[in-house]
């Protein structure tokens, strides 16, 4: 996994755990997180257009990455840090808790095939490590064309405790965030979009009631066997 920020990379296994994200871009900035950024139009065009704040990016895609971290030097861009790399595996064992103010996650891949489910972004059983970034009061913005899938997002996203989710009725106000959403809005194919909001109060590191016994199972797994 490589970490670039500014002009400067770092390979995960130099880097402290949790990770200090104040010593990779210092400042006092709010942070906005996307998983998957793909060409990074969205990303790249927020973190210019905002520079008091902060930006971490994922991508699996080398090339995309690349990309990004190419055209955000020729910009100038030092408020962004990309990731290249699995998301969850980053959430879980590199970042803190409860640091972002909002997370961006557009066209995500749905696994269409039932015996792919588990490896969604959004499941139950890992929904924990996405919202988990988020402070009280974070936000999380979402779009999928994939109907089905964000129909399920939603019922999730419903279902856990203390997060507000309200459907977008149409385009962003700021227009397509995305060239998967530039291109199918012109196709007039179908997205569901959303916002999510987390209360004020609400607690850290909260399980999903649909997720939490396969959680818990999994973590008394991996224990140590008492002594007899």
């Amino acid at each position: 996994m490589l970490f670039s920020a500014g002009d400067q990379n770092w390979l995960l296994p130099a880097l402290k755990q949790p990770l200090d994200l104040d010593d990779l871009i210092p400042g006092d900035g709010e942070w906005e997180v996307e998983i998957g950024f793909g060409k990074g139009r969205y990303l790249l065009d927020r973190a210019q257009a905002h520079p008091e704040r902060r930006f971490l990016g994922f991508e699996v895609v080398s090339k995309y990455f690349r990309m990004l971290r190419r055209r955000a030097r020729a910009r100038g861009i030092n408020n962004l840090l990309l990731v290249r790399g699995e998301a969850l595996y980053a959430l879980s064992a590199v970042l803190p808790a409860a640091f972002a103010s909002i997370v961006h996650v557009y066209f995500p891949d749905p696994w269409p095939k039932s015996r792919h489910h588990r490896r969604r972004l959004f499941d139950p059983r890992s929904l924990d490590l996405v919202l988990g970034v988020l402070r009280p009061g974070g936000e999380l913005w979402f779009a999928t064309d994939f109907i089905e899938y964000g129909e399920r997002v939603v019922e999730i996203l419903q279902a856990y405790p203390g997060l507000d989710v309200e459907l977008q009725p149409g385009p962003w106000p700021d227009g397509a965030r995305t060239n998967y959403e530039a291109k199918y809005m012109l196709e007039g194919r179908p997205i569901l979009r959303l916002h999510a909001r987390l209360s004020d109060s609400a607690e850290p590191l909260r399980l999903h009631p649909e997720g939490k016994a396969a959680i818990i199972a999994a973590v008394t797994n991996r224990l140590p066997s008492p002594q007899a």
